[in-house]
């Protein structure tokens, strides 16, 4: 029975990590033994084909191809890499990977030579899955990874590769999972790199178990009759990961599939509807990008739609109205890190949910904003938004980087780099990244709040703004403004944008330079680099 209000759930938690305890056999065999034809991927294909997996079928295929690995020599520790878009393979080979303890290294295919380097030779990659594309990218790579012994493509083998259909074939059904620890390593994510170089964040098995309350909190208490999981977001990302893939295989949930090289409006609006998404993780970029279409409602069938959530960057309050007038749903926010993820959320059906706000703490996780001496900040004071050690979705280390681990931590705070306030009601508010706040005149800005404004412009699809160094204001803030259809850009436009925020913000607020772009800077994950935009302004 779902709890009816916020101090209820918090009162009634507890943890329960067990001892030992293997993300694989949870999310996939404890399924395949129970209801083994259970549908666990629909997999779309580009013409619109859907191929339905049961867990059964999962279990068979992730069952040969750990006992592929280990016959090439993959033992448990070993870094495997996943270079695939969405796809019942990368689901295979991650239960795979898990079954032999060994440690998932996930990678986004939009990910080219240089960034793909850094990653396998960090992390002394052994093997790689992935399709033709990454066999091409990988061929002048493989001497610069000495310990890259395997790369297996589900396009077939050649040019080095080995061919995933093959070793799947050759290999026994039969399998039994490794017994792992719920503190043994299973997986690495590298950090997006919004600041610096990306840093591999490695996890423990239990780092499922710790993400499924704040899950229950973004999806209205899932598992319910009719849900059915999407998410745009990469299944490399940890977003798209550990926020709509694993959590919904261990409640049963069937998720869809669709590889897509870029995000279209109008594409993912008759996914939902054709396939009857209950559950959708749309991060907060893509949901701007849905906002140009016009009346989603009408135009497609959206009443399975039950629950709509987002993380990854700021939300704002322009487009949490825009889907309760357009959608007539709620946005759950939510927020977390690479390093400890999904700490933050709001819920819609606890009447848990504020524009502007990413959600108060999840339930078994201790949130705070800190002063920079580690005190708690008081309410509505802009510090630093902090997690308490222990806790079951924080990262054991960085891969190869202590000093860096170390640096994370104040105290048993660790610490995000994120400024944020914590009004008297227990809401937190992300204002932004330590880097991205942009001090002007005195005054402490954060980018959120005028980018969140400019979207309300009628002209305005996508908007970051940056601080620009200024001999009298010490910072100027300047906006990057991508355009709706039908505009162009003008000094005209520009100068009525500028009026437009200043008017509804304040004068320190506005923009005083505007740049139009056809697109902006986005990480993997669909983050803005400011940082790339601060380097040109």
């Amino acid at each position: 029975m779902s709890p009816t209000t916020y101090d209820e759930m918090v009162s009634g938690f507890r943890w329960r990590i067990p001892e030992r305890y293997n993300i694989a056999v949870d999310v996939c065999d404890r399924w395949a033994a129970a209801d083994p034809d259970r549908t666990a991927i629909l997999d779309v294909s580009p013409a619109g084909r859907v191929e339905a997996w049961s867990f059964a079928a999962l279990r068979e295929a992730s069952n040969r191809f750990a006992n592929a690995l280990r016959a090439h020599g993959i033992l448990a520790g070993d870094r495997v890499a996943v270079l695939l878009p969405q796809s019942p393979a990368v689901v295979v080979a991650h239960l795979a990977i898990y079954k032999l303890g060994a440690v998932a290294l996930p990678l986004a295919v939009v990910f080219g030579p240089e960034g793909l380097l850094h990653r396998l030779s960090d992390a002394g990659a052994r093997a790689v899955v992935t399709h033709a594309g990454g066999v091409a990218k990988l061929g002048p790579l493989r001497d610069a990874v000495p310990g890259l012994d395997l790369v297996v493509s589900t396009d077939g083998a050649g040019d080095g590769a080995l061919g995933y259909a093959d070793l799947l074939a050759a290999a026994s059904p039969d399998l039994i999972p490794v017994d792992t620890l719920a503190d043994d390593p299973a997986l690495m994510i590298y950090t997006s790199g919004t600041t610096g170089p990306p840093k591999g964040a490695l996890h423990s098995h239990r780092v499922l178990l710790g993400h499924l309350p704040g899950f229950a909190m973004m999806h209205d208490f899932m598992p319910k009759a009719g849900d059915r999981m999407w998410t745009p977001a990469d299944w490399a990302w940890a977003g798209g990961l550990l926020n709509a893939l694993l959590p919904s295989l261990h409640h049963g949930v069937a998720v869809v599939a669709r590889k897509a090289e870029k995000f279209e409006p109008e594409e993912a609006f008759r996914l939902m509807a054709d396939l009857s998404v209950a559950n959708a993780f749309v991060p907060p970029t893509a949901l701007r990008m849905l906002r140009t279409v016009t009346d989603p409602r009408r135009r497609f069938d959206l009443r399975a739609l039950r629950t709509l959530a987002s993380a990854g960057e700021m939300l704002g309050p322009e487009t949490f109205h825009w889907a309760r007038t357009a959608l007539d749903l709620t946005i759950n926010e939510a927020y977390g890190q690479t390093e400890c993820n999904l700490v933050l959320a709001s819920c819609s059906g606890l009447g848990l949910a504020r524009a502007g706000s990413t959600g108060r703490p999840v339930p078994g996780h201790r949130v705070a904003v800190i002063r920079p001496d580690g005190c708690p900040a008081a309410p509505d004071e802009t510090g630093q938004i902090a997690v308490a050690r222990p806790d079951p979705v924080m990262f054991l280390r960085y891969w190869n980087d202590p000093d860096a681990t170390e640096r994370k931590f104040l105290g048993d705070w660790m610490t995000t780099g994120d400024q944020g306030r914590m009004d008297g009601d227990g809401y937190v508010h992300f204002v932004g990244r330590d880097d991205d706040v942009i001090t002007s005149s005195g005054y402490r800005i954060g980018p959120g709040e005028i980018e969140d404004c400019l979207l309300r412009h009628p002209a305005v699809a996508l908007a970051a703004a940056v601080g620009k160094p200024d001999p009298v204001r010490t910072e100027i803030v300047k906006a990057f403004v991508v355009l709706r259809p039908g505009y162009g850009p003008s000094d005209a436009l520009a100068a009525e944008i500028q009026a437009f925020v200043r008017t509804r913000l304040s004068a320190h607020e506005y923009p005083r330079e505007i740049a139009f772009r056809p697109s902006l800077p986005l990480t993997t994950t669909g983050k803005i680099i400011r940082r790339v935009l601060r380097d040109e302004a």
